[in-house]
């Protein structure tokens, strides 16, 4: 798996070092960095742009690129035995998933699930987390619905942010003891039908204007912090 540019590359490199199979550099890099990689002992190639362009797919790698171990996801046992969860219902942008990823390991999620999905490019959702899905646990289901009655046999309460729902600001915080599955959907069909009908609660972020200016990973953020506070 590659993953490339500073932040990244710097994230890993701090964290899960022990991820790194291969290190490639197309440009001079502070003396001190190179020293960092070089006592990993593993193998260090000066290439050119064009290659560089060529590992990256033409994305800003930045002059750094890592090649990892394969992504393994976390078992789904494992996060049902959770407390507060994400779950992406039918969402598929790297940009999306990367950015709930981001918010919801710095706000104390514990697990993220993605739904009705068979594959994801885990290279992408890495790299656009800024590495937080290398350290909270995601998984992925084939479907949603069925995932959702998998929730509430393993005890969780489910709330889905709709356009219908009450307003969040009318709902209490969530004990840390609560089993809840936070679900959201993708942009252009939010929710299934079918998972919204086994939703405990609907919830809706209240607009002071009529103008729907939040993507996904926006309302997410809102959802998890005001629900956490």
């Amino acid at each position: 798996m590659i993953i490339y540019g500073k932040q990244i590359v710097l994230y890993v490199l701090e964290k899960h070092q022990d991820l790194i199979e291969e290190i490639f550099l197309s440009k001079e890099i502070d003396s001190k960095l190179f020293s960092r990689f070089a006592k990993l002992n593993k193998k260090i190639h000066k290439v050119d742009n064009q290659k560089a362009q060529a590992l990256s797919k033409g994305g800003n790698h930045q002059g750094l690129i890592l090649k990892l171990s394969d992504y393994h996801y976390a078992p789904l046992k494992e996060i049902k035995n959770m407390n507060f969860i994400i779950v992406l219902d039918g969402l598929t942008d790297v940009g999306n998933i990367g950015a709930i990823a981001r918010t919801a390991y710095s706000l104390g999620i514990e697990g993220m699930i993605a739904a009705d999905i068979k594959t994801i490019n885990n290279s992408g959702t890495i790299r656009t987390s800024a590495g937080a899905l290398l350290d909270l646990p995601f998984a992925i289901h084939s479907r949603s619905v069925d995932l959702a009655s998998e929730l509430i046999d393993a005890g969780f309460t489910l709330i889905g942010a709709t356009m219908d729902g009450v307003d969040l600001k009318k709902y209490g915080k969530i004990e840390k003891t609560d089993k809840v599955a936070l679900f959201l959907g993708n942009e252009g069909e939010g929710i299934s039908p079918k998972v919204a009908k086994k939703l405990d609660l609907k919830v809706s972020i209240k607009m002071e204007h009529e103008f729907d200016s939040l993507n996904v990973s926006s309302a997410a953020a809102i959802l998890i912090y005001t629900l956490k506070r």
